[in-house]
């Protein structure tokens, strides 16, 4: 058993997720990104953390991937009426994977590159052109498994939440293998 502070705080929480799930999944999403951020930032080698960068990464998951997938999620739920069978799951899986999933990376990249770096757009267009596809197939080898947990065992009002803590991972493989990326650039001049 826990404590009751624990137990209070997270009833607190389930029951903003229930009052107000909108709000609670957008706050959970940037919060979840901006320590997603500190901690790849820590492990890349970074020693003053980049307070803007963070900022702005929770900015991006609280007013776009959190509220989005909120949306996304409750729509796919009343077109499929809620259902969980199989045939049912892998629809949901792969309207995802074709839809959001894409979407998401690119408006991230752009977003990262334009917003968070301040990179010109031509430069920002090159690097999407070049590193987009890896990114994608690289989402579609693991997102989908994700996905199909998600609609299968977690109730609606979770599936953001589980994404948001699959993000907070998924952020830090990405910073970790481009920075990998780049050492290994920088070896071969």
């Amino acid at each position: 058993m826990g404590s009751p502070a624990k137990k209070t705080t997270l009833q607190r929480y389930l029951s903003q997720l229930q009052q107000h799930p909108l709000r609670t999944k957008a706050i959970t999403a940037g919060v979840l990104s901006g320590v997603s951020d500190v901690v790849s930032q820590k492990l890349s080698g970074i020693q003053k953390i980049q307070l803007r960068r963070v900022l702005l990464k929770m900015i991006f998951a609280g007013g776009f991937l959190g509220p989005v997938g909120h949306f996304f999620h409750t729509t796919l739920d009343k077109i499929f009426q809620g259902k969980k069978d199989t045939k049912t799951v892998a629809k949901k899986v792969i309207v995802e994977q074709l839809t959001l999933s894409p979407l998401n990376h690119l408006l991230f990249m752009i977003y990262y590159g334009v917003v968070i770096e301040r990179t010109p757009w031509n430069l920002v267009r090159d690097r999407i052109k070049k590193t987009y596809p890896t990114v994608q197939l690289t989402a579609w080898t693991f997102f989908p498994i994700v996905g199909w947990v998600n609609y299968k065992y977690v109730p609606l009002h979770f599936r953001v939440i589980l994404h948001s803590l699959v993000a907070f991972f998924w952020g830090i493989f990405l910073t970790l293998r481009a920075r990998s990326m780049t050492l290994a650039l920088a070896k071969a001049k």
